[in-house]
């Protein structure tokens, strides 16, 4: 989004050091910053104004500033009082300048999959922006807005959820047009008081919806579909029962889905190229969005067919061996740990080993962790611990040596929330075998 520093800095209260010129993006990591953006130096765990005169070797074309740094001699600069407050500032000021429709997307699970299916199936037939990775916060969401070209017509964020307003926080910086919820699970429930206040928390983007806007709503999770009531929006539902609806669904031997969709547009069959009966309402949410927003639906399913995910999200790796990896190690809950678990089950294989590390940010760990070791078992999967003893076995040091050799029918999971860091074993797994 191209702008200009002295509006930009009249928008957002700060004041404007040099010439003035005109910008296109942000960024606050100099191993990512293109030529001709704004660098923002976040105070963090480290103070991103020592980074500045790394920002403009790799081609800045001004920065924001709130400390008496050298560059502001040499180079435009806009001085504010907190460089992450005059990031959002920023994105907020921005907005009304934007043409695109903004689809928000949250829930306790399925945030950036969903995110991935939308752009792809809008895709097809509009100019679509989507966030990078899980830039799903106060800093990420400003910089893929801010990121977006100018010619984009359907811009796609995610919201992530760490707490009471901060939805709220992002939706009134995004204004999304459609909000997408795709499921409330136990995720965070120690920082909300449990499974409820998620859902509370994650109400927020329907609840932020202009009456014009439309609230896109998993109807086969209850606290989802209860959110009808607290948005002005017009309401638009998906699942296996709902406005966009999966039928006759099946899984191949990798455990991709096949099924048929109906909706308020017609019916049509759908194959992904994902894996896990889950993504068959990921596909769904996907849909309801490209309908919307006047997709022709053959053609958001033609597109569904051959898209991808953001990675170590129910990535199948093949092995030189023969075995079969699913990195699944970006993040976990008891919620996303079922889905996995239920996918490696169905997968066809002659042993299946589900490497599992520690769920963070759970409200009460200890059933958490034995839950999901109960799937395990009644699912007939070899657990193999790694970094904690609360699935209720000794983890183990090694768990290449653990599993063994492995050769053809042989499917490893490997999963944990994001600070156990599994997709090591992954490196480990493929480098071994």
């Amino acid at each position: 989004m191209e702008l200009q520093a002295s509006l930009a800095a009249q928008g957002i209260g700060g004041r404007l050091l040099g010439p003035d010129l005109s910008f296109d993006g942000v960024s606050f990591d100099t191993r990512s910053i293109r030529t001709g953006q704004l660098f923002v130096p976040i105070v963090a765990e480290r103070n991103g104004h020592a980074f500045i005169g790394q920002a403009y070797a790799a081609g800045a074309a001004l920065h924001l500033t709130s400390e008496a740094d050298p560059y502001r001699r040499d180079h435009t600069c806009i001085e504010v009082a907190d460089t992450a407050r005059a990031l959002m500032d920023l994105a907020r000021w921005a907005r009304p300048q934007m043409s695109a429709t903004v689809v928000g997307i949250t829930g306790s699970v399925g945030k950036t999959s969903t995110k991935d299916l939308i752009a792809a199936a809008c895709a097809a037939s509009l100019r679509t922006t989507a966030n990078e990775r899980s830039f799903n916060n106060e800093q990420g969401l400003p910089v893929t807005m801010l990121g977006a070209p100018d010619d984009t017509e359907l811009l796609v964020v995610e919201m992530g959820m760490r707490g009471f307003g901060q939805i709220t926080a992002l939706c009134e910086i995004a204004r999304p047009d459609i909000g997408v919820v795709t499921a409330v699970g136990e995720s965070h429930t120690e920082l909300v008081g449990g499974i409820d206040g998620v859902a509370l928390a994650k109400a927020e983007l329907v609840q932020a919806l202009p009456r014009s806007g439309i609230a896109v709503l998993n109807a086969d999770d209850e606290r989802v579909a209860a959110m009808a009531s607290k948005t002005g929006a017009a309401v638009l539902t998906f699942g296996t029962t709902g406005d966009v609806r999966v039928r006759d669904l099946v899984l191949d031997e990798r455990a991709r889905p096949r099924f048929v969709i109906d909706t308020p547009w017609g019916s049509q069959p759908v194959e992904l190229a994902v894996s896990g009966r889950h993504m068959a309402l990921n596909a769904a949410a996907a849909i309801a969005v490209a309908g919307t927003v006047g997709v022709d639906l053959a053609t958001a399913a033609a597109a569904l067919a051959t898209a991808g995910v953001s990675g170590m999200r129910m990535e199948v790796i093949e092995l030189a061996s023969g075995a079969r990896i699913v990195n699944d190690a970006y993040n976990a809950n008891p919620t996303s740990m079922t889905a996995a678990l239920e996918a490696l089950a169905a997968m066809d294989a002659g042993r299946r080993i589900a490497v599992l590390g520690r769920m963070g940010e759970l409200d009460d760990p200890e059933l958490g962790h034995r839950t999901v070791a109960g799937l395990t078992a009644s699912l007939g999967i070899d657990l193999v611990a790694i970094g904690t003893d609360l699935y209720g076995t000794a983890p183990v040091d090694d768990p290449v040596a653990a599993i063994g050799p492995l050769g053809p029918g042989d499917v490893i999971l490997v999963k944990a929330s994001r600070s156990a860091g599994l997709e090591r074993i992954v490196t480990a797994l493929v480098a071994t075998h």
